[in-house]
């Protein structure tokens, strides 16, 4: 990936965890974040990654749908 790219989606990447409050809601504590981060990787390593994945993604698509309607 080149640096222009690698840049673009680290951004796109943290404005998402902005957009979902994780920022506010842990008082931009970094440590607590990673921790989180962490948690979800387990998960999708674990026997349950196919209904994780399933559920996350119709959240997500539910949330991106709810955004563009208020727009």
């Amino acid at each position: 990936m080149k640096r222009r790219e690698r840049t673009r989606h680290l951004i796109e990447l943290g404005g998402l965890v902005i957009k979902a409050g994780l920022v506010d809601l842990t008082e931009d504590d970094r440590v607590t974040l990673y921790g989180a981060f962490l948690t979800v990787a387990e998960r999708l390593r674990g026997d349950e990654r196919a209904n994780a994945l399933a559920l996350w993604k119709r959240k997500g698509k539910r949330a991106f749908g709810a955004n563009q309607e208020d727009s």
